[in-house]
Protein backbone atom coordinates (compact mmCIF):
# COMPACT_ATOMS: atom_id res chain seq x y z
CA UNK A 1 0.00 0.00 0.00
CA UNK A 2 1.08 3.45 -0.86
CA UNK A 3 2.06 5.56 2.29
CA UNK A 4 0.03 8.36 1.24
CA UNK A 5 -3.24 6.25 1.63
CA UNK A 6 -2.38 6.72 5.53
CA UNK A 7 -3.27 10.53 5.15
CA UNK A 8 -7.08 9.68 5.56
CA UNK A 9 -7.08 7.26 8.38
CA UNK A 10 -7.62 9.51 11.31
CA UNK A 11 -10.49 10.90 9.70
CA UNK A 12 -11.77 7.72 8.97
CA UNK A 13 -11.01 5.37 11.87
CA UNK A 14 -12.94 7.35 14.39
CA UNK A 15 -15.61 7.76 11.89
CA UNK A 16 -16.60 4.21 10.87
CA UNK A 17 -15.70 3.60 14.93
CA UNK A 18 -18.63 6.16 15.65
CA UNK A 19 -21.23 4.00 13.57
CA UNK A 20 -19.64 1.07 14.66
CA UNK A 21 -20.87 2.25 18.44
CA UNK A 22 -23.91 3.62 17.44
CA UNK A 23 -25.24 -0.18 16.55
CA UNK A 24 -24.73 -0.98 20.62
CA UNK A 25 -26.34 1.66 22.60
CA UNK A 26 -27.11 -0.47 25.27
CA UNK A 27 -23.90 -1.89 25.54
CA UNK A 28 -21.35 0.58 26.96
CA UNK A 29 -18.70 -2.06 27.14
CA UNK A 30 -18.54 -2.19 23.49
CA UNK A 31 -18.96 0.81 22.88
CA UNK A 32 -15.80 1.44 25.04
CA UNK A 33 -13.62 -1.22 23.42
CA UNK A 34 -14.54 0.26 19.80
CA UNK A 35 -13.73 3.68 20.82
CA UNK A 36 -10.51 2.35 22.80
CA UNK A 37 -9.68 0.37 19.51
CA UNK A 38 -10.38 3.43 16.89
CA UNK A 39 -8.25 5.86 18.71
CA UNK A 40 -5.49 3.27 19.45
CA UNK A 41 -5.15 3.18 15.49
CA UNK A 42 -5.41 6.44 15.16
CA UNK A 43 -2.37 7.33 17.18
CA UNK A 44 -0.69 4.47 15.54
CA UNK A 45 -1.15 6.28 12.20
CA UNK A 46 -0.01 9.74 13.34
CA UNK A 47 3.21 8.59 14.67
CA UNK A 48 3.29 6.90 10.81
CA UNK A 49 2.33 10.59 9.28
CA UNK A 50 5.10 12.14 11.17
CA UNK A 51 7.75 10.15 10.36
CA UNK A 52 6.29 10.29 6.48
CA UNK A 53 6.12 14.00 6.57
CA UNK A 54 9.95 14.27 7.41
CA UNK A 55 10.81 13.24 3.53
CA UNK A 56 8.19 16.95 2.61
CA UNK A 57 4.77 17.00 2.67
CA UNK A 58 2.53 14.29 1.42
CA UNK A 59 -0.85 14.88 -0.40
CA UNK A 60 -3.46 12.67 -1.01
CA UNK A 61 -6.29 13.23 -3.47
CA UNK A 62 -9.20 11.76 -2.30
CA UNK A 63 -11.32 10.06 -5.07
CA UNK A 64 -9.11 10.52 -7.99
CA UNK A 65 -11.29 13.32 -9.90
CA UNK A 66 -9.32 14.37 -12.90
CA UNK A 67 -7.71 17.99 -12.70
CA UNK A 68 -7.44 18.62 -9.52
CA UNK A 69 -11.38 19.12 -8.74
CA UNK A 70 -11.77 16.44 -5.89
CA UNK A 71 -11.10 17.06 -2.11
CA UNK A 72 -7.09 17.03 -0.75
CA UNK A 73 -5.80 15.95 2.43
CA UNK A 74 -2.48 16.88 2.70
CA UNK A 75 -0.12 15.78 5.56
CA UNK A 76 3.19 17.96 5.98
CA UNK A 77 5.38 18.30 9.16
CA UNK A 78 2.57 21.04 10.50
CA UNK A 79 -0.20 18.81 10.22
CA UNK A 80 1.19 15.24 11.31
CA UNK A 81 2.34 16.96 14.55
CA UNK A 82 -1.11 18.81 15.16
CA UNK A 83 -2.42 14.72 14.23
CA UNK A 84 -0.08 13.14 16.78
CA UNK A 85 -0.59 15.80 19.46
CA UNK A 86 -4.34 15.73 19.41
CA UNK A 87 -4.49 11.97 19.19
CA UNK A 88 -2.74 11.31 22.22
CA UNK A 89 -5.12 13.88 24.19
CA UNK A 90 -8.49 12.17 22.60
CA UNK A 91 -7.06 8.37 23.69
CA UNK A 92 -6.24 9.55 27.30
CA UNK A 93 -9.10 11.98 28.06
CA UNK A 94 -11.41 8.52 26.76
CA UNK A 95 -9.48 6.39 29.35
CA UNK A 96 -10.45 8.95 32.14
CA UNK A 97 -14.02 9.43 30.82
CA UNK A 98 -14.35 5.56 31.08
CA UNK A 99 -14.73 5.77 34.69
CA UNK A 100 -17.96 8.06 34.47
CA UNK A 101 -19.74 6.30 31.78
CA UNK A 102 -19.25 2.80 34.13
CA UNK A 103 -22.95 3.68 34.75
CA UNK A 104 -24.67 3.89 31.55
CA UNK A 105 -27.23 5.77 33.77
CA UNK A 106 -25.44 8.88 34.27
CA UNK A 107 -26.83 12.15 33.33
CA UNK A 108 -22.94 13.27 33.86
CA UNK A 109 -21.74 11.05 30.73
CA UNK A 110 -24.65 9.03 28.73
CA UNK A 111 -22.29 6.36 27.42
CA UNK A 112 -24.55 5.76 24.26
CA UNK A 113 -24.45 9.12 23.52
CA UNK A 114 -20.58 10.24 24.50
CA UNK A 115 -18.90 7.66 22.40
CA UNK A 116 -20.37 8.01 19.08
CA UNK A 117 -19.96 11.81 19.46
CA UNK A 118 -16.74 11.85 21.05
CA UNK A 119 -15.36 9.89 18.12
CA UNK A 120 -17.14 12.38 15.35
CA UNK A 121 -15.57 15.09 17.16
CA UNK A 122 -12.35 13.40 16.94
CA UNK A 123 -12.23 13.27 12.98
CA UNK A 124 -13.50 16.27 13.08
CA UNK A 125 -10.52 17.66 14.45
CA UNK A 126 -7.86 15.56 12.54
CA UNK A 127 -9.75 16.61 9.22
CA UNK A 128 -8.98 20.10 10.04
CA UNK A 129 -5.27 19.51 10.52
CA UNK A 130 -5.19 17.75 7.14
CA UNK A 131 -7.79 19.47 5.34
CA UNK A 132 -6.30 20.69 1.87
CA UNK A 133 -8.89 23.05 0.86
CA UNK A 134 -11.31 26.04 2.60
CA UNK A 135 -14.59 24.28 2.16
CA UNK A 136 -12.81 20.80 3.95
CA UNK A 137 -11.84 22.89 6.73
CA UNK A 138 -15.55 24.29 7.13
CA UNK A 139 -16.59 20.72 7.13
CA UNK A 140 -13.98 19.93 9.96
CA UNK A 141 -14.62 22.94 12.10
CA UNK A 142 -18.45 21.77 11.63
CA UNK A 143 -17.80 18.42 12.80
CA UNK A 144 -16.09 18.89 15.61
CA UNK A 145 -18.44 22.02 16.91
CA UNK A 146 -21.85 19.80 16.38
CA UNK A 147 -20.20 17.21 18.32
CA UNK A 148 -19.16 19.52 21.22
CA UNK A 149 -22.52 21.27 20.94
CA UNK A 150 -23.46 17.56 22.38
CA UNK A 151 -20.94 17.03 24.65
CA UNK A 152 -21.25 20.36 26.26
CA UNK A 153 -24.85 19.85 27.28
CA UNK A 154 -24.78 16.34 28.41
CA UNK A 155 -27.18 15.66 30.79
CA UNK A 156 -28.69 18.92 30.31
CA UNK A 157 -28.41 20.51 33.29
CA UNK A 158 -29.93 24.07 33.61
CA UNK A 159 -26.08 25.17 33.58
CA UNK A 160 -24.84 23.57 30.85
CA UNK A 161 -27.90 24.26 29.02
CA UNK A 162 -27.40 27.87 29.49
CA UNK A 163 -24.07 27.62 28.46
CA UNK A 164 -24.23 25.90 25.54
CA UNK A 165 -26.70 28.29 24.48
CA UNK A 166 -24.15 30.85 24.24
CA UNK A 167 -21.25 28.43 22.52
CA UNK A 168 -24.03 27.67 19.78
CA UNK A 169 -25.10 30.89 18.75
CA UNK A 170 -21.32 31.96 18.75
CA UNK A 171 -20.15 29.16 16.56
CA UNK A 172 -23.11 29.92 14.20
CA UNK A 173 -22.12 33.40 14.01
CA UNK A 174 -18.79 32.25 12.98
CA UNK A 175 -19.41 29.42 10.85
CA UNK A 176 -21.97 31.75 8.54
CA UNK A 177 -18.99 34.72 8.56
CA UNK A 178 -16.95 31.18 7.41
CA UNK A 179 -19.34 30.61 4.50
CA UNK A 180 -19.16 34.48 3.49
CA UNK A 181 -15.29 34.13 3.30
CA UNK A 182 -15.51 31.06 1.63
CA UNK A 183 -18.22 32.47 -1.31
CA UNK A 184 -16.13 35.71 -1.31
CA UNK A 185 -13.07 32.96 -2.41
CA UNK A 186 -15.15 30.96 -4.64
CA UNK A 187 -16.26 33.87 -6.48
CA UNK A 188 -12.59 36.12 -6.85
CA UNK A 189 -10.37 33.20 -7.31
CA UNK A 190 -12.87 30.23 -8.37
CA UNK A 191 -11.19 27.87 -6.30
CA UNK A 192 -11.04 27.13 -2.56
CA UNK A 193 -8.11 24.53 -3.03
CA UNK A 194 -5.44 26.09 -0.71
CA UNK A 195 -2.54 25.50 -3.03
CA UNK A 196 -4.37 26.93 -6.16
CA UNK A 197 -5.54 30.09 -4.01
CA UNK A 198 -1.94 30.36 -3.18
CA UNK A 199 -1.24 30.89 -6.77
CA UNK A 200 -4.19 32.90 -7.75
CA UNK A 201 -4.17 35.35 -4.34
CA UNK A 202 -1.50 37.80 -5.52
CA UNK A 203 -3.56 38.43 -8.53
CA UNK A 204 -6.22 40.36 -7.08
CA UNK A 205 -6.16 43.62 -5.85
CA UNK A 206 -5.02 44.53 -2.85
CA UNK A 207 -8.16 45.83 -1.52
CA UNK A 208 -9.99 42.56 -2.06
CA UNK A 209 -6.83 40.77 -0.53
CA UNK A 210 -7.26 42.58 2.03
CA UNK A 211 -11.00 41.64 2.84
CA UNK A 212 -10.78 38.05 2.26
CA UNK A 213 -7.98 38.18 4.93
CA UNK A 214 -9.59 40.28 7.38
CA UNK A 215 -12.99 37.86 6.65
CA UNK A 216 -11.05 34.86 7.71
CA UNK A 217 -8.82 36.15 10.44
CA UNK A 218 -12.14 37.57 12.07
CA UNK A 219 -13.34 33.69 11.67
CA UNK A 220 -10.25 31.73 13.24
CA UNK A 221 -9.72 34.56 15.95
CA UNK A 222 -13.26 33.45 16.97
CA UNK A 223 -12.71 29.92 16.71
CA UNK A 224 -9.16 30.36 18.47
CA UNK A 225 -10.92 32.74 21.43
CA UNK A 226 -8.01 35.63 20.60
CA UNK A 227 -9.27 38.88 22.13
CA UNK A 228 -11.64 40.71 21.77
CA UNK A 229 -13.79 37.47 20.42
CA UNK A 230 -12.73 35.22 23.73
CA UNK A 231 -15.67 36.23 25.75
CA UNK A 232 -17.64 33.12 25.06
CA UNK A 233 -15.29 30.75 26.33
CA UNK A 234 -15.01 31.15 30.00
CA UNK A 235 -18.34 30.99 29.89
CA UNK A 236 -19.06 27.79 28.16
CA UNK A 237 -16.46 25.54 28.81
CA UNK A 238 -16.30 25.01 32.87
CA UNK A 239 -19.83 24.13 32.89
CA UNK A 240 -19.07 20.52 31.04
CA UNK A 241 -18.03 17.41 32.61
CA UNK A 242 -14.41 17.35 33.09
CA UNK A 243 -13.53 14.98 30.24
CA UNK A 244 -15.34 17.52 27.75
CA UNK A 245 -13.85 20.38 29.45
CA UNK A 246 -10.84 18.93 29.31
CA UNK A 247 -10.56 17.91 25.39
CA UNK A 248 -12.61 21.19 24.84
CA UNK A 249 -9.12 23.23 26.24
CA UNK A 250 -6.85 21.23 24.69
CA UNK A 251 -7.87 20.61 21.18
CA UNK A 252 -10.87 23.19 19.98
CA UNK A 253 -8.71 26.42 20.20
CA UNK A 254 -5.74 25.09 18.90
CA UNK A 255 -7.48 23.91 15.57
CA UNK A 256 -8.05 27.83 15.12
CA UNK A 257 -4.89 28.54 15.91
CA UNK A 258 -3.78 26.03 13.20
CA UNK A 259 -5.72 27.66 10.17
CA UNK A 260 -4.29 31.11 11.28
CA UNK A 261 -0.65 29.15 10.76
CA UNK A 262 -2.09 28.41 7.49
CA UNK A 263 -3.44 31.64 6.58
CA UNK A 264 -0.68 33.67 7.33
CA UNK A 265 2.42 31.53 5.85
CA UNK A 266 0.52 29.88 2.53
CA UNK A 267 -2.34 32.30 1.41
CA UNK A 268 -0.89 35.81 2.38
CA UNK A 269 2.90 35.39 3.23
CA UNK A 270 3.21 38.99 1.59
CA UNK A 271 0.51 40.66 3.25
CA UNK A 272 0.91 38.94 7.25
CA UNK A 273 -0.39 42.38 8.75
CA UNK A 274 2.13 41.75 11.19
CA UNK A 275 1.53 44.94 13.64
CA UNK A 276 -2.16 43.89 14.27
CA UNK A 277 -1.56 40.49 15.26
CA UNK A 278 0.92 41.79 17.37
CA UNK A 279 -1.36 44.00 19.09
CA UNK A 280 -3.59 41.74 19.64
CA UNK A 281 -1.54 38.65 21.07
CA UNK A 282 -0.74 41.54 23.85
CA UNK A 283 -4.20 41.99 24.24
CA UNK A 284 -4.92 38.44 24.75
CA UNK A 285 -2.15 37.62 27.15
CA UNK A 286 -2.54 40.55 29.16
CA UNK A 287 -6.57 40.70 29.20
CA UNK A 288 -6.57 36.88 29.70
CA UNK A 289 -4.38 36.59 32.62
CA UNK A 290 -6.09 39.82 34.14
CA UNK A 291 -9.01 37.92 34.02
CA UNK A 292 -7.93 34.65 35.66
CA UNK A 293 -6.68 36.81 38.50
CA UNK A 294 -9.70 37.71 39.31
CA UNK A 295 -11.51 34.52 39.29
CA UNK A 296 -12.48 32.55 42.00
CA UNK A 297 -13.31 29.13 40.43
CA UNK A 298 -10.64 26.92 39.29
CA UNK A 299 -12.31 26.15 36.11
CA UNK A 300 -13.16 29.56 35.29
CA UNK A 301 -9.47 30.70 36.11
CA UNK A 302 -7.94 28.19 33.87
CA UNK A 303 -10.23 29.15 31.29
CA UNK A 304 -8.70 32.53 31.31
CA UNK A 305 -5.48 31.68 31.30
CA UNK A 306 -6.00 28.98 27.79
CA UNK A 307 -7.21 32.40 26.51
CA UNK A 308 -4.19 34.37 27.71
CA UNK A 309 -1.72 31.16 26.01
CA UNK A 310 -3.78 31.73 23.09
CA UNK A 311 -1.58 35.31 22.70
CA UNK A 312 2.05 33.53 22.96
CA UNK A 313 1.37 31.33 19.92
CA UNK A 314 -0.36 34.53 18.04
CA UNK A 315 2.71 36.50 19.04
CA UNK A 316 4.88 33.88 17.00
CA UNK A 317 2.89 33.74 14.09
CA UNK A 318 2.73 37.88 13.98
CA UNK A 319 6.31 38.06 14.11
CA UNK A 320 6.24 36.40 10.66
CA UNK A 321 9.99 35.12 10.73
CA UNK A 322 10.56 31.58 10.58
CA UNK A 323 11.71 31.65 14.40
CA UNK A 324 8.80 33.27 15.67
CA UNK A 325 6.89 30.07 13.57
CA UNK A 326 8.93 27.59 15.13
CA UNK A 327 8.19 28.85 18.26
CA UNK A 328 4.64 28.85 17.97
CA UNK A 329 4.81 25.31 16.29
CA UNK A 330 6.08 23.80 20.03
CA UNK A 331 3.81 25.77 22.03
CA UNK A 332 0.78 24.78 20.15
CA UNK A 333 2.07 21.13 20.55
CA UNK A 334 2.95 22.31 24.67
CA UNK A 335 0.11 23.55 25.30
CA UNK A 336 -2.35 21.43 23.98
CA UNK A 337 -1.13 18.74 26.66
CA UNK A 338 -0.54 21.13 29.33
CA UNK A 339 -4.12 22.59 29.34
CA UNK A 340 -5.79 18.93 28.99
CA UNK A 341 -3.55 17.70 32.15
CA UNK A 342 -4.43 20.18 34.14
CA UNK A 343 -8.54 20.56 33.55
CA UNK A 344 -8.28 16.40 34.03
CA UNK A 345 -6.59 17.39 37.39
CA UNK A 346 -9.28 20.11 37.97
CA UNK A 347 -11.73 17.07 37.49
CA UNK A 348 -10.33 14.73 40.49
CA UNK A 349 -9.82 17.82 42.79
CA UNK A 350 -13.67 18.28 42.04
CA UNK A 351 -14.05 14.62 42.91
CA UNK A 352 -12.01 15.27 46.07
CA UNK A 353 -12.97 18.38 47.47
CA UNK A 354 -16.69 18.24 45.79
CA UNK A 355 -16.10 21.99 44.36
CA UNK A 356 -13.79 23.55 42.15
CA UNK A 357 -14.68 27.25 44.36
CA UNK A 358 -11.62 28.07 46.05
CA UNK A 359 -13.91 29.33 48.97
CA UNK A 360 -15.14 25.87 49.38
CA UNK A 361 -12.41 23.62 49.20
CA UNK A 362 -9.11 23.33 51.27
CA UNK A 363 -6.39 21.06 52.71
CA UNK A 364 -6.33 18.98 49.12
CA UNK A 365 -2.12 19.14 50.20
CA UNK A 366 -2.96 15.89 51.95
CA UNK A 367 -3.38 14.20 49.06
CA UNK A 368 0.14 13.77 47.91
CA UNK A 369 -0.85 11.87 44.72
CA UNK A 370 -3.31 14.77 43.78
CA UNK A 371 -0.78 17.89 45.33
CA UNK A 372 1.80 16.96 42.38
CA UNK A 373 -0.15 16.03 39.52
CA UNK A 374 -1.64 19.79 39.95
CA UNK A 375 2.03 21.20 40.50
CA UNK A 376 4.04 20.02 37.55
CA UNK A 377 1.63 21.22 35.01
CA UNK A 378 0.89 24.17 36.69
CA UNK A 379 4.38 25.58 36.87
CA UNK A 380 4.89 24.16 33.43
CA UNK A 381 2.01 26.28 32.32
CA UNK A 382 3.74 29.24 34.03
CA UNK A 383 6.76 28.64 32.24
CA UNK A 384 8.97 27.92 35.18
CA UNK A 385 12.80 25.92 34.29
CA UNK A 386 13.46 23.55 33.08
CA UNK A 387 10.11 22.64 31.62
CA UNK A 388 8.45 22.70 28.49
CA UNK A 389 6.54 26.12 28.69
CA UNK A 390 9.51 27.65 29.94
CA UNK A 391 11.68 26.65 26.91
CA UNK A 392 8.61 27.36 24.19
CA UNK A 393 8.60 31.26 25.74
CA UNK A 394 12.03 31.65 25.61
CA UNK A 395 11.76 30.37 21.92
CA UNK A 396 9.37 32.82 21.44
CA UNK A 397 11.41 35.99 23.19
CA UNK A 398 14.08 35.19 21.42
CA UNK A 399 12.43 35.62 17.74
CA UNK A 400 10.58 38.89 19.50
CA UNK A 401 13.95 40.09 20.48
CA UNK A 402 15.59 39.26 17.18
CA UNK A 403 12.88 41.18 15.31
CA UNK A 404 14.47 44.34 17.49
CA UNK A 405 11.44 46.81 16.55
CA UNK A 406 9.62 48.44 19.97
CA UNK A 407 6.52 46.60 19.29
CA UNK A 408 8.10 43.19 19.59
CA UNK A 409 9.87 44.45 22.61
CA UNK A 410 6.82 45.26 24.24
CA UNK A 411 5.36 41.49 23.40
CA UNK A 412 8.44 40.28 24.83
CA UNK A 413 8.19 42.38 28.31
CA UNK A 414 4.03 41.71 28.04
CA UNK A 415 5.06 37.76 27.44
CA UNK A 416 7.07 37.94 30.33
CA UNK A 417 5.07 40.03 32.88
CA UNK A 418 2.33 37.43 31.88
CA UNK A 419 3.88 34.71 33.11
CA UNK A 420 4.56 36.16 35.81
CA UNK A 421 1.33 36.97 36.39
CA UNK A 422 0.32 33.34 35.37
CA UNK A 423 2.67 32.08 38.14
CA UNK A 424 0.42 34.73 40.76
CA UNK A 425 -2.67 32.98 40.04
CA UNK A 426 -1.48 29.29 39.82
CA UNK A 427 -0.03 30.26 43.59
CA UNK A 428 -3.37 31.50 44.61
CA UNK A 429 -4.92 28.43 43.26
CA UNK A 430 -2.30 26.87 45.27
CA UNK A 431 -2.12 28.36 48.14
CA UNK A 432 -6.26 28.63 48.90
CA UNK A 433 -7.12 24.70 47.97
CA UNK A 434 -4.36 22.85 48.44
CA UNK A 435 -1.85 24.63 51.85
CA UNK A 436 -5.63 26.40 53.57
CA UNK A 437 -6.81 24.57 55.67
CA UNK A 438 -10.27 22.66 54.44
CA UNK A 439 -13.67 24.17 55.91
CA UNK A 440 -15.50 21.63 58.50
CA UNK A 441 -18.45 21.21 56.08
CA UNK A 442 -15.98 20.03 53.32
CA UNK A 443 -12.81 19.02 55.61
CA UNK A 444 -13.51 15.13 54.35
CA UNK A 445 -12.19 14.28 50.93
CA UNK A 446 -13.77 11.90 48.55
CA UNK A 447 -11.17 8.84 47.42
CA UNK A 448 -10.18 9.40 44.07
CA UNK A 449 -11.14 6.76 41.44
CA UNK A 450 -7.42 4.56 40.45
CA UNK A 451 -8.11 5.09 36.88
CA UNK A 452 -8.50 8.65 37.09
CA UNK A 453 -5.47 8.81 39.29
CA UNK A 454 -3.13 6.88 36.63
CA UNK A 455 -4.92 8.59 33.66
CA UNK A 456 -3.84 11.97 34.41
CA UNK A 457 -0.45 10.59 35.59
CA UNK A 458 0.52 9.12 32.72
CA UNK A 459 -0.64 12.88 30.17
CA UNK A 460 1.47 15.02 32.90
CA UNK A 461 4.20 12.35 32.28
CA UNK A 462 3.95 13.12 28.57
CA UNK A 463 4.30 16.99 29.81
CA UNK A 464 7.30 15.84 31.36
CA UNK A 465 8.62 14.30 28.63
CA UNK A 466 7.90 17.48 25.87
CA UNK A 467 10.75 18.61 28.37
CA UNK A 468 13.29 15.96 27.88
CA UNK A 469 12.86 15.50 24.14
CA UNK A 470 12.68 19.56 23.62
CA UNK A 471 15.80 19.40 21.17
CA UNK A 472 14.01 16.96 18.55
CA UNK A 473 11.01 18.84 19.28
CA UNK A 474 12.14 22.03 18.85
CA UNK A 475 14.20 21.10 15.57
CA UNK A 476 10.87 19.30 14.27
CA UNK A 477 9.25 22.18 14.71
CA UNK A 478 11.93 24.24 13.21
CA UNK A 479 11.81 22.52 9.75
CA UNK A 480 8.22 22.67 9.95
CA UNK A 481 8.05 26.77 9.40
CA UNK A 482 11.31 26.14 7.30
CA UNK A 483 8.81 24.22 5.23
CA UNK A 484 5.86 26.58 5.81
CA UNK A 485 7.85 29.79 4.68
CA UNK A 486 9.52 27.60 1.38
CA UNK A 487 6.16 26.92 -0.25
CA UNK A 488 6.80 23.44 -0.24
CA UNK A 489 2.81 22.68 0.58
CA UNK A 490 1.77 23.65 -3.19
CA UNK A 491 4.15 21.75 -5.13
CA UNK A 492 3.26 18.53 -3.15
CA UNK A 493 -0.33 19.17 -4.01
CA UNK A 494 0.10 19.94 -7.89
CA UNK A 495 2.34 16.89 -7.92
CA UNK A 496 -0.45 14.80 -6.45
CA UNK A 497 -2.81 15.48 -8.78
CA UNK A 498 -4.28 12.78 -10.50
Amino acid sequence: MDAVNLIPLPVLLPLVGAGVAMCFPRSPRVQRIVSAISLSLVLVVAVLLVALSTAGPQALWVGAWPEGLGIVLVADRLSSLMVLVSSIVTITVLVFATRQDQDAGTREAPVSIFHPTYLVLSAGVANAFLAGDLFNLFVGFEMLLFASYVLLTLGAPRERVRAGSTYIVVSIVSSTLFLVAIAVVYGAVGTVNFAQMAERLPQLGEGIQLTIQLLLLTVFAIKAAIFPLSAWLPDSYPTAPASVTAVFAGLLTKVGVYAIIRLQTLLFPQSPLTDLLLWVALATMVVGILGALAQNEIKRLLSFTLVSHIGYMVLGIGLATEAGLAGSIFYVAHHILIQTALFLVVGLIERAGGSTSMSRIGGLASIPVLAVLFFVPAINLAGLPPFSGFLGKVALFQAGIAEGTPLAYALVFGGIATSLLTLLAIIRVWHRAFWEPAQEEHAEHRRLPASWLVTAGALVAVTCAISIVAGPLSTFSTDAAHDLRAQTYVTAVEEAVP
